[in-house]
């Protein structure tokens, strides 16, 4: 008898481990939060990189900037629209875009 007692003791315990470590891995900081978090990290890390390359265009347009005449004067005459003589600009109208379809009106 000592011994079926002692075997439903574990068995017990196991199952209350078994249960409290499923409750712990199914709640809100569990293994869903952890991939959440896993995911927020990868979109992070790829923002940052993002932000490091047009940081990086933005120091080299700089050095082309502050060392090249032939490029200030073209960044000159484009933010104020001035034209060299002889020069013609054409401004194009911005294309329309299509009305949005609603999914309920397709067939």
């Amino acid at each position: 008898m000592n011994k079926a007692l002692q075997r439903i003791a574990y068995v017990a315990v196991f199952a209350v481990i078994g249960v409290y470590g499923y409750v712990v891995l199914r709640g809100p900081q569990g293994i869903p939060a952890l991939l959440e978090k896993r995911q927020m990290i990868r979109d992070l890390q790829e923002h940052n990189a993002m932000m490091q390359r047009e940081n990086q265009y933005r120091r080299e347009r700089i050095q082309k900037l502050e060392h090249s005449p032939e490029e200030q004067g073209m960044e000159i005459r484009k933010q104020l629209h001035m034209l060299r003589p002889g020069e013609t600009s054409f401004i194009l109208p911005e294309p329309s875009k299509p009305p949005a379809t609603t999914p309920a009106a397709q067939p």
